[in-house]
């Protein structure tokens, strides 16, 4: 399945600090217009905290 086909518009990625993640992967997300996220340092279930 392809987001393409279902006409979702993705403004917002919500990512962990992990390091396999370099700055440009950060920076062509923004180039396209998607705003990156990032959960907490080492706090536990962070990423439905972010959700809401």
């Amino acid at each position: 399945m392809d987001l393409a086909d279902t006409n979702a518009t993705i403004t917002c990625l919500i990512r962990d600090r992990d390091t396999k993640y370099p700055a440009l992967f950060d920076q062509i997300l923004s180039d396209i217009g998607i705003r990156v996220a990032l959960t907490g340092v080492q706090i536990p279930r962070m990423n439905t905290t972010m959700e809401r």
